[in-house]
């Protein structure tokens, strides 16, 4: 990773990972739990808020209808994206149920893991900065990828055509609007074993007895 001249972002605790559909987000998540992380995932507190009998479900129910649910009662998540993808009010409407109560879930479980002994905690979240996250972390990783190759990944992960993968591209926060609120930048455009470097160097620079951490990181091809 280069340097590009930014101030240092000294006492990093959370990092918060976030970037656009089929960026790699996950992956490199994965990554840092290999190296010692502690790694907590949005995507794992939305399932949790939404189990059977939950408070969250049930408004969900009552806003969306059963359409939404599976045979045994449980939240099919695959209906409810199909119900709110091309509707802007029920994304909103959605937003509004949810993101409270994984803020609220998310706020417990990362201040748990402050006091634990990982040497760095990461916080995996697709949409951190949509839903206002930023402010629970101590600085921002954006995983950015090259367009066609993050069109490329979307179509063969999800089955989709160009139009649809562009679609759902198209609905989410511009990826250079990410980069541009990042703390810290890495490209996964090309080999995994190329991110992994990146993963590694940063880790070193954040991880508790690892040196001083330089903003704005990214690849020579970032």
């Amino acid at each position: 990773m280069n340097n590009e001249g930014q101030a240092d972002k000294p006492g990093v605790r959370v990092l918060g990972i976030t970037g656009g559909i089929a960026s790699g987000k996950s992956s490199v998540a994965q990554a840092f739990a290999q190296l010692g992380a502690a790694v907590l995932s949005a995507d794992e507190l939305a399932r949790a808020v939404v189990q059977p009998g939950s408070a969250v479900l049930l408004r969900l129910r009552e806003r969306f209808g059963v359409r939404i649910l599976d045979a045994d009662g449980c939240l099919d998540r695959a209906a409810l994206a199909t119900v709110v993808f091309n509707d802007p009010q029920s994304r909103q409407a959605l937003n509004a149920l949810i993101h409270p109560a994984i803020a609220e879930l998310a706020q417990e479980r990362l201040e748990n893991l402050r006091r634990s002994e990982a040497p760095l905690v990461v916080y995996e979240a697709p949409l951190l900065f949509e839903a206002g996250a930023e402010q629970r972390v101590d600085a921002v990783l954006v995983i950015k990828v090259a367009p066609r190759v993050q069109l490329q990944r979307l179509m063969a992960r999800d089955g989709l055509d160009e139009a649809a993968a562009r679609l759902r591209v198209d609905a989410q926060m511009p990826q250079e609007e990410k980069v541009g609120r990042a703390d810290y930048v890495i490209d996964n455009s090309g080999s995994f074993a190329e991110t992994l470097e990146q993963v590694q160097a940063l880790f070193k620079k954040l991880a508790r007895g690892g040196g001083g951490a330089q903003r704005r990181e990214s690849s020579p091809s970032g």
